[in-house]
């Protein structure tokens, strides 16, 4: 399977549920799942999402 990843970066001040909750909507509607998630000393959260990436996308698509 190939899959295409998004990093993301979410700051300290964000709490477990205001994460959980924004990850969940990136899950229900852009088909994004949940790949590993980072915790540092600063309370930074470094999350990895990754999603199957489509059978006809791996060539690149035309330019007009």
């Amino acid at each position: 399977m190939d899959y295409e990843y998004a990093p993301l970066r979410l700051p300290p001040n964000v709490d477990r549920i205001t994460a959980a909750t924004q990850l969940a909507i990136q899950a229900e509607f852009s088909g994004w799942e949940l790949a590993r998630v980072r915790l540092f000393r600063d309370g930074t959260r470094q999350v990895m999402l990754r999603r199957r990436r489509p059978v006809g996308s791996a060539q690149p698509g035309l330019s007009y």
